[in-house]
């Protein structure tokens, strides 16, 4: 179909051919083509106003995007520590509180013997006459000595690691035992050995700076050879 603008020339020119034809019709008939015109400009604008308000209803009509998506469901709650979860405690002691045996807590003295080829298993016994519940843990300190007054011979006893350590509790009254080895001394070249006789045992209940001192006629090494061997402290069977 030709476009409104078209239309309205061809009539224009058909109006013309008209006036030259018949004269006094030309006015009538420009008058008509006038107004065809401006009805076919008012149709023209009408459709186009129609076809617009269709584009908009049609783009209008297309779903918008749903609001009621589900949002991400949220993530698994944290881990986290219960303070009503009770925490890891190790065993405790039976002896908990309990003090370490003071030197002046203990009666100290040199128990059993048992005699091998080439040296002695002597036992060091400790009582305790405190009147009061106290501990053993570890090791004695051992050494012969000269004197008085008193003076170290050689070597303190090594500590032997045959048997773990454990806490001993001594109630009033009972008793814990260490066992030392002596080695004895003539076993060894008397230049590598400087063979000595003692006239004591100088012991160190564990744990304790204030010593004790127990006659022993033993034979010790002046120079750096180890001759004594001590070990933990373990309840008297």
């Amino acid at each position: 179909m030709p476009a409104p603008s078209q239309a309205l020339n061809r009539l224009f020119l058909l109006g013309r051919h008209y006036e030259a034809r018949f004269g006094h019709l030309a006015g009538h008939l420009r008058a008509v083509v006038l107004r065809a015109g401006r009805l076919a400009l008012t149709a023209a604008a009408l459709i186009c106003t129609a076809a617009v308000a269709g584009c908009a209803s049609s783009g209008s009509s297309q779903p918008a995007a749903s609001g009621s998506t589900p949002a991400a469901s949220p993530s698994a709650p944290a881990a986290t520590s219960s303070s009503n979860t009770p925490a890891v405690v190790a065993p405790s002691s039976s002896a908990a509180g309990t003090p370490a045996c003071a030197t002046s807590a203990l009666q100290v003295k040199l128990g059993s013997s048992d005699g091998y080829a080439g040296g002695v298993y002597v036992v060091i016994d400790f009582t305790n006459t405190s009147g009061s519940t106290c501990t053993l843990f570890g090791y004695p300190g051992v050494s012969l000595v000269t004197g008085p007054p008193y003076k170290q011979i050689g070597l303190a006893a090594k500590r032997s690691t045959s048997a773990p350590k454990k806490l001993v509790t001594l109630a009033a009254g009972a008793t814990a035992h260490a066992q030392l080895q002596i080695v004895d001394a003539l076993n060894f070249p008397s230049a590598t050995c400087g063979p000595t006789k003692a006239t004591a045992l100088k012991i160190y209940p564990p744990n304790q700076t204030e010593p004790v001192y127990l006659p022993n006629t033993s034979s010790g090494c002046t120079k750096p050879v180890q001759v004594m061997y001590i070990g933990a402290v373990r309840p008297a069977s």
